[in-house]
């Protein structure tokens, strides 16, 4: 069983800027739906079940690629925990939208869906992920958390769920600078660093290959001759 997990690094996926990505993982979850049509669930807990960004998703997956969009909903109490377990059940892709980590990890902890997620990865379903959604996935995620709560202006590093070896830092066009003080400052040894409208892809844990829409991808660590950056 082949495990899969690609992690866009950002984008606008209602502008399309995010468009041949999201071609890539349709055709994935095309052949994993095999004769049926193609499943495609959406997670949108970081943004607080924002129903926008859902929307956003459907008319994507479902307008251009014919792939039939669903939505798990737990933020307000819109479904049973039963409900969005058979709806993973059913899914193809597993499509983990931006928004707020943190928040999304507690709420998932608290339903036990971080388990359900985990067990659909090992299950061979297609898992990917954009900000949010994308570094969740790895030990370590170089996170916004506490800017977007106006508790600090600067960047954190928080520990995520593991499924992936290493760190990642998204929007890393935008992060840059801010990134390279914290391997300076000895925060991580290293990270897969991903611009927006650019993926990367791990098949069995591994890193696979990169999936562009225009951005870059590369694997910055801390090294003794300084800082090393390698376009992946």
């Amino acid at each position: 069983m082949v495990k899969r997990i690609i992690a866009i690094g950002g984008g606008e996926i209602k502008n399309k800027t995010t468009l041949k990505i999201d071609e890539y993982i349709a055709n994935l979850a095309k052949v994993h739906a095999g004769e049926k049509r193609a499943n495609a669930l959406f997670i949108g807990t970081a943004s607080h079940d924002s129903m926008p960004y859902f929307n956003s998703f459907r008319k994507t997956y479902t307008s251009v690629f014919d792939i039939k969009a669903e939505v798990a909903l737990m933020v307000y109490g819109e479904m049973s925990v039963e409900k969005i377990a058979g709806k993973i059940d059913v899914a193809d892709c597993i499509y983990v939208g931006g928004g707020d980590t943190v928040f999304m990890l507690d709420k998932w902890k608290e339903w036990g869906v971080d388990k359900m997620l985990i067990d659909a990865y090992n299950q061979g379903k297609i898992i990917c992920g954009l900000s949010a959604g994308a570094i969740c996935w790895f030990t370590d995620m170089y996170t916004d958390y506490e800017i977007m709560r106006g508790e600090s202006s600067d960047y954190v590093l928080r520990k995520g769920m593991g499924v992936l070896d290493g760190a990642m830092c998204p929007h890393f066009n935008e992060r840059e600078e801010d990134f390279k003080t914290a391997l300076s400052n000895g925060q991580l040894a290293g990270a897969y660093c991903v611009e927006n409208d650019c993926a990367i892809e791990f098949v069995d844990g591994k890193f696979n290959k990169v999936i562009s829409a225009g951005g870059k991808a590369y694997y910055m660590e801390k090294t003794e001759n300084g800082i090393s950056k390698r376009e992946l």
